[in-house]
């Protein structure tokens, strides 16, 4: 009499769901390193967003633009309102605005603006700018080299030089 093998054994199907398992672990963590790589590239990207939103609000009000010196976090940020605004009531809403959107959109924020120019009055006009104004811009996050959780979170930086 021959022996005809109907099925799989139960080793064979052990291994395969070993093998099968190893996968899914696999899977998963590439999972964990593409969430983490796509918060952190979510969050690079809204820094430049809100320099180009600063730099165009600088622009607008060349006339004063070394008034925006300033450090900006938490604490300078809130709501400010003027009509018939001066460009120093500007300076001062832009930098309480500005301030506000760093904290809402970044976590644990601080930026610098620094410009070294001088302001070349027009005869008409808005005046223009002889130097440059650089931004930067720090926050907090959790990177992939980070094996725990509870390790401190680490400080990124975004830095950006432009003439207004």
């Amino acid at each position: 009499m021959r022996i005809v093998p109907r099925g799989f054994t139960l080793l064979e199907v052990l291994i395969a769901l070993l093998i099968f398992s190893l996968g899914m672990l696999g899977l998963a963590g590439l999972m964990v390193v593409s969430v983490k790589t796509n918060n952190s590239a979510y969050l690079r990207t809204q820094a430049s967003f809100l320099a180009q939103s600063m730099a165009d609000r600088m622009r607008a009000n060349t006339s004063v633009i070394n008034s925006y010196n300033n450090t900006y976090d938490a604490s300078s940020a809130g709501p400010s309102t003027c009509s018939a605004c001066t460009p120093a009531q500007i300076v001062t809403r832009d930098r309480a605005i500005w301030s506000q959107q760093l904290v809402d959109s970044l976590p644990n924020p601080t930026a610098t603006i620094a410009c070294n120019g001088n302001v070349i009055p027009a005869s008409s006009g808005a005046g223009t700018y002889d130097g440059l104004c650089q931004f930067t811009i720090v926050w907090t996050e959790a990177d992939l080299s980070q094996s725990s959780s509870s390790a401190p979170p680490s400080t990124q930086t975004f830095a950006w030089v432009f003439q207004p």
